[in-house]
């Protein structure tokens, strides 16, 4: 077998004057990065992190290399951070593909809330789990898939590159047959889009890696685009079947036809949803120690009989003012 073609593409979205994704289509490694932050802190996190896979040397293709490659894009965002006033507080997401030489295996990184998929035989597998508030309510069950669509904190993460001096990094192997298509891609892509409909304009594209990375990105527009959009995809070819890489430069807005481009009027009154960290141990001492609820009480009002009747009370003042002259009138005449 042999790594195939390969695409990367991104778009600003419909929402945000800026593309804070960035990422690395650089065979045989694939990488997402989507930043937060003021400001630019945001792309500014992006591109460090992808800076240090680019510089990467492709020799070792271990999981333990890729895990310190993401260490090491961790240090730079979080020196910084701490060295630039402007950059304070930023970080990013990450998720990364290593495919080694056979291409028998691919080798995953990631933390935050952007995926990593693969397409096997019809079906769409989401490799990597979110490191998100969403995806810990989930697994409590104090969420249900559905309103987990909707979820107004849908865009907490638990972890981030740059936030802490460390960050726990998933790693871990999957195996690659000849056929199977792999899909890295931002949040602005899954929270507008569900994965069957990711499924179906992959199987749309027919083979054609662009037609299906534009397809996406329009999609995600189509459905609002709420945030930057970005789409790495590679493909398994079976051996001697010779691979092309296609990319578009970040913050691209070659995407999307002229009917789909995005246009802020309007639009930029409704407010994007920015990303912000809290770690999964916060979220998990938050739920376990919240009480279960208890169920209200209904408030019964009083009988009718026993409230004060309104035309009665200012009978009785009147009576009562008129007693008072009547005993001033008296109390005059026997003086």
């Amino acid at each position: 077998m042999s790594l195939g073609r390969s695409v990367g593409l991104t778009d600003t979205g419909r929402r945000r004057r800026r593309n804070e994704d960035s990422y690395v289509c650089e065979p045989p490694l694939f990488a997402i990065a989507d930043g937060m932050g003021g400001a630019q802190a945001g792309e500014v996190a992006s591109r460090l992190a992808a800076a240090v896979l680019e510089e990467a040397n492709g020799n070792d293709l271990s999981e333990a290399h890729l895990a310190e490659l993401i260490q090491e894009a961790n240090r730079r965002v979080f020196r910084r951070s701490n060295e630039d006033a402007a950059a304070s507080g930023m970080g990013t997401t990450m998720t990364v593909a290593l495919v080694d030489g056979s291409a028998e295996a691919v080798a995953i990184g990631h933390v935050g809330d952007s995926r990593a998929y693969r397409v096997r035989e019809g079906e769409l597998e989401q490799l990597t789990e979110d490191h998100s508030l969403v995806n810990e309510l989930l697994k409590s069950g104090r969420l249900s898939p559905e309103e987990a669509l909707s979820h107004p904190q849908r865009s907490v993460i638990t972890r981030a590159i740059g936030t802490e001096p460390d960050v726990d990094v998933d790693t871990f192997t999957v195996d690659a047959r000849p056929g199977d298509l792999f899909l890295l891609c931002s949040d602005g892509l899954t929270d507008m889009i569900t994965d069957d409909e990711i499924l179906g304009l992959v199987e749309r594209g027919e083979g054609d890696l662009d037609a299906a990375a534009r397809g996406l990105i329009q999609a995600a527009n189509r459905s609002g685009g709420g945030d930057n959009i970005t789409v790495v995809a590679f493909e398994i070819a079976a051996a001697g079947d010779a691979g092309e890489t296609q990319r578009l430069p970040a913050a691209s807005t070659q995407t999307a036809p002229a009917d789909d481009e995005d246009t802020l009027s309007g639009l930029e009154r409704v407010p994007a949803i920015d990303t912000a960290v809290l770690s999964a141990a916060d979220i998990r001492e938050q739920i376990e120690s919240r009480p279960a609820a208890e169920p209200a009480v209904p408030v019964v009002p009083p009988p009718r009989e026993s409230r004060p009747r309104r035309g009665l009370l200012p009978l009785l003042l009147l009576l009562v003012l008129l007693a008072v002259i009547a005993a001033l009138v008296v109390w005059g005449l026997l003086r």
